[in-house]
């Protein structure tokens, strides 16, 4: 998890007009919203459209079979493994040492559909739906994100001068 000690300068952007947003960047910054750790033996790749949707990628077995050669030459611990998306699993044709080690438990895949199963599998927790009235589940991840968001907002608030489109009265 990502740490901050003191307040830093920073700005979101959401780029709204393309269709993709890079996973691994997303889960960073709704561990760092959230204050949740994301578990550090577990690789990502890919990326998820506006629907939160995990979309197929390019060289899927490549970028397994790379994390599982750094996995094997520091040592299997039985939480190393890949995220990867679900639409990918009909291209696996891994080499058989992967296979066996994913049968013995020593390295795992984690096929996920959207972003929510993702956060799960890196946190360990519930990443949360929303409910009818636009809030989420009390405790969950995605519940600690929107309250943190809801509190920047609150601050940002305190001073308007540097709110976008606000106008200083002098």
């Amino acid at each position: 998890m990502i740490g901050l000690l003191q307040p830093w300068p920073c700005c979101f952007f959401f780029r709204i007009s393309f269709s993709t947003f890079f996973e691994p960047t997303f889960l960073l910054l709704h561990s760092a919203l959230s204050g949740v750790p994301i578990k550090q033996s577990i690789a990502v790749t890919g990326s998820v459209n506006q629907k939160g949707e995990v979309q197929a990628i390019g060289g899927v077995n490549e970028k397994i079979e790379g994390f599982f050669e750094v996995c094997k030459a520091k040592g299997f611990t039985g939480e190393q493994g890949v995220l990867i998306p679900e639409s990918n699993v009909q291209n696996l044709m891994l080499k058989e040492k992967v296979v066996e080690a994913v049968r013995e438990g020593k390295f795992h895949m984690y096929p996920v559909k959207n972003i929510d199963q993702g956060i799960e599998v890196l946190t360990g927790g519930k990443a949360g739906e929303r409910l009818p009235d636009g809030t989420f589940e009390k405790e969950t991840v995605n519940f600690r994100v929107d309250k943190r968001l809801k509190e920047m907002a609150e601050k940002i608030r305190e001073f308007p001068e540097f709110v976008v489109g606000s106008r200083r009265k002098d």
